[in-house]
């Protein structure tokens, strides 16, 4: 069996760490895991052909052995597979031991919503004074953690490490991983209900962050305007916690927000008057939070507020597009969605300018809901219709489902059983001069009808 100091060794020597053979690179340590559909084990020969210094594997058998005499090149490689007793296993070990290596600031970053945006705002901002890395995309898993922290540049200042989590148990697990010792929790709301069970589960996972600062005396940032959030303050010694918020005197820093739609705009702690390229009152909090990290670690006002005013949401998070066309204006915000972020998202709808324009809201399924599924579809439906919106659309087998009940106002819900049957609607009815919201789980891929608005 390959230890775990033999295997940091080639680490070093190696070019970086590959999971998947169509993307091996030159020189890259390619670990064979393994899914429910997979097997790496399976292209570790493949990974050797397209140039990775060696494989991590957990499968005996497709090592080459001297009796292969029917293939030299095999046997060539052998020396190049590196058995393990579990490769999982061992990825997450090689990234503990490669993050005790640095004596750099660790941020941890979870939530039920905001994570992903929170990181790219706290990205922007203390970049412009460090060097500074964080998860790429959305590897905030068990996997995605281990890969984050093993490509993190030797001359790196600070890391941002976003931790996702879909049962009790996964923030622990990460935090192991990566040891944090600062951390901040967006918000918990119902997402994942499916895998924690109930609010309360979810309450539970995501404070394993902060037990973990507890335990290893790090420091947590804390949204004073949260009362949920704001009451776990008391478990923490006073200079362990960084308070902000909007109106609070006890805060750390403190700035209200001027103007939420279509883009955010707010006053700084100088009162200084700052546009955003961001959309949504549910964003601002996300902003301060990346202010306050900012205020921390010594930036300066205007470093912190150009980090903030440069940031430019992507990956069809809270983005404003303008279609000449039609003349619609897209608030795609269809990266993911629970009943929260889908009540924030709606209520921002009915607050825009409307220059005349009708608005319309395209609502997708809400996953891993769980036992709650059915409940939660029907409320956001409720909610829906009381808001001023012109059009309701939505797609899904559970908005089906929750439309169909009868004290649903169902006439005022246009609903397509899937993606493909709103799309044929689109094509042949069209929708112009409109302010369109576009919302729905990521499994729903709503941001591929764009086209067609």
């Amino acid at each position: 069996m390959t230890t775990l100091s033999i295997l940091y060794e080639i680490f070093l020597e190696s070019s970086g760490i590959s999971t998947d053979t169509r993307h091996v690179k030159e020189n890259e340590l390619f670990f064979a895991l393994k899914g429910d559909n997979f097997d790496g084990n399976k292209f570790a020969y493949q990974a050797l052909e397209k140039g990775a210094s060696h494989v991590v594997v957990d499968d005996a058998s497709v090592i080459p052995t001297l009796g292969d005499t029917h293939d030299s090149k095999k046997i060539a490689y052998k020396n190049r597979y590196l058995l393990v007793k579990n490769v999982l296993e061992s990825l997450q070990k090689l990234a503990n031991l490669r993050r005790k290596q640095f004596t750099i600031p660790f941020i941890g970053i979870t939530g039920s919503n905001g994570k992903t945006t929170t990181k790219e705002l706290l990205r922007s901002v203390l970049s412009q004074k460090f060097k500074t890395y964080s998860t790429q995309g959305n590897l905030n898993n068990h996997i995605g953690v281990p890969l984050t922290i093993l490509r993190i540049p030797k001359n790196t200042e600070i890391a941002i490490i976003e931790m996702g989590a879909n049962k009790i148990g996964d923030i622990e697990e990460l935090c192991a991983i990566a040891e944090p010792n600062y951390g901040m929790i967006t918000n918990i709301g119902n997402a994942h209900l499916e895998g924690f069970g109930s609010y309360e589960g979810v309450l539970r996972g995501k404070t394993e962050l902060f037990q973990r600062l507890i335990k290893n005396n790090g420091t947590v940032f804390i949204n004073s305007d949260d009362m949920v959030l704001s009451n776990m303050a008391k478990r923490f010694d006073n200079e362990k916690v960084i308070k902000y918020g909007t109106n609070n005197s006890e805060n750390y820093y403190s700035a209200i927000i001027s103007e939420s739609a279509p883009l955010i705009s707010y006053k700084d702690e100088e009162g200084k008057l700052i546009k955003t390229q961001l959309t949504g009152a549910y964003n601002f909090s996300n902003i301060l939070a990346a202010l306050t990290f900012g205020k921390f670690f010594g930036l300066s006002n205007f470093q912190m507020n150009k980090g903030i005013s440069d940031y430019l949401p992507q990956n069809n998070r809270s983005q404003i597009e303008k279609r000449n066309q039609s003349q619609n204006t897209l608030i795609l915000d269809a990266y993911n969605a629970n009943p929260d972020s889908m009540k924030a998202a709606l209520l921002h709808l009915e607050t825009m300018p409307n220059n005349g324009k009708q608005k319309v809201a395209i609502l997708g399924d809400m996953f891993e809901l769980g036992k709650e599924s059915f409940l939660k579809h029907k409320q956001i439906l409720d909610f829906a219709l009381q808001l001023k919106i012109d059009r309701l659309i939505v797609c899904g087998n559970d908005f089906i489902k929750a439309k169909s009940t009868k004290n649903i106002l169902s006439s005022l819900i246009l609903a397509f059983v899937d993606k493909k049957e709103l799309t044929e609607y689109l094509e042949k009815n069209s929708i112009k001069e409109s302010i369109i919201l576009l919302k729905g789980s990521r499994a729903m891929g709503l941001e591929t009808i764009t086209s067609f608005l």
